[in-house]
């Protein structure tokens, strides 16, 4: 087994786009588009983790490997942590969870993230690229990273907070569009789990900042690509509109 897993965790019950995992792009369905993508990085053991069986045969289906997780969790890194305990057995070093929604997300990236990990310098590490527009800006479905250093030209910064909502004055600061993929080392991952849900992730419905209120360090690396996360039918035609070409 690999010191590094990348585990996906996808349900079709998602609140805003129900059974997105299953949308096609390019006559192919979106979850495997990442499965893809993930295997193709090289970075490591590869598992989809979902309550899904249409989901997990699809996978299989494909040659992949697939874990049935149950259903009731709060959030897609507790059943991550469902899929690195039972069927890893919590043996992993460093542990990838990589969102089930962005197929157009670069393989390299995924190899960055891992790489960044293995120096032990942060309990969490995740990827962020430029804000394009003042609409991306004030987009209340584009998270937002704001880091202590600039990441443009450096490697890794230390995330000093994570919002939905900007408000003009924070402009100059070191803002970037947030990428939703987490990597943990493994102590990282079971002492995260086992905090209680926070005041501000429930507030900005954002999981990463229990990590922050308990003062885990999340570093923030930069990447020039721009994965679209495909949380709306809008979405899925932007990236349809790339994928595609």
């Amino acid at each position: 087994m690999s010191s590094t897993v990348i585990i996906i965790p996808t349900r079709l019950q998602a609140r805003r786009f129900p059974n997105k995992p299953l949308k096609l792009i390019k006559k192919k369905e979106m979850i495997l588009h990442v499965y893809d993508l993930a295997v193709k990085s090289g970075a490591g053991e590869v598992l989809v983790a979902t309550p899904d069986k249409i989901i997990s045969e699809l996978i299989t289906k494909n040659g992949g490997k697939s874990f049935v997780s149950k259903d009731a969790h709060q959030t897609g890194t507790d059943r991550v942590f469902e899929a690195f305990k039972k069927f890893y057995s919590s043996r992993p070093e460093i542990v990838i969870n990589l969102q089930g929604d962005m197929p157009n997300l670069n393989p390299k990236d995924i190899i960055k993230l891992r790489d960044y990990l293995k120096n032990n310098k942060c309990h969490m590490g995740t990827l962020a690229s430029n804000l394009k527009n003042q609409e991306e800006f004030h987009d209340k479905n584009v998270v937002k990273v704001i880091t202590k250093q600039s990441i443009e030209n450096s490697d890794f910064s230390e995330a000093f907070d994570f919002k939905r909502e900007l408000i003009d004055k924070e402009e100059g600061r070191h803002i970037y569009h947030h990428i939703g993929i987490y990597g943990f080392t493994r102590e990282a991952l079971i002492r995260y789990v086992n905090l209680k849900r926070s005041k501000l992730e429930k507030e900005r419905n954002l999981e990463q900042m229990r990590a922050l209120e308990d003062k885990m360090k999340i570093h923030v690396g930069f990447t020039r690509s721009k994965p679209l996360s495909v949380d709306t039918e809008e979405d899925l035609l932007k990236v349809k509109k790339i994928m595609e070409k």
